[in-house]
């Protein structure tokens, strides 16, 4: 091996998984610097975000069927009422289920 010979993985190459914020490894702190913290334990994190935002008149079944067995999911509702989101599936519901939902809070 040549003495200049350096490997193409970098010194700091290691991450702490809490820090990187792993789902299910990640503690549950509020973090009150960071509001969006839950996203990192958010089920569509790991899948195709297509299925989220689905054309118009497209299905939301896939969607749907991920976020009833995620664990943020009150977190992600919330957030998408809070700030009015307009498309995609957040929490479950559409933006129709959505609108229905502030409509019976009023």
């Amino acid at each position: 091996m040549a003495s200049g010979y350096r490997s193409g993985v970098p010194d700091d190459w290691y991450v702490d998984p809490v820090r990187l914020g792993i789902p299910g490894i990640r503690p549950a702190i509020v973090d009150e610097d960071n509001p969006l913290a839950w996203q990192t334990d958010a089920l569509c994190a790991q899948t195709d975000p297509e299925a989220f935002f689905p054309e118009k008149g497209g299905s939301t079944r896939d969607a749907k069927k991920i976020c009833t067995s995620c664990e943020v999911r009150s977190e992600c509702l919330e957030y998408a009422l809070a700030n009015d989101e307009r498309f995609g599936i957040w929490g479950g519901l559409s933006e129709r289920e959505r609108r229905k939902l502030r409509r019976r809070a009023v």
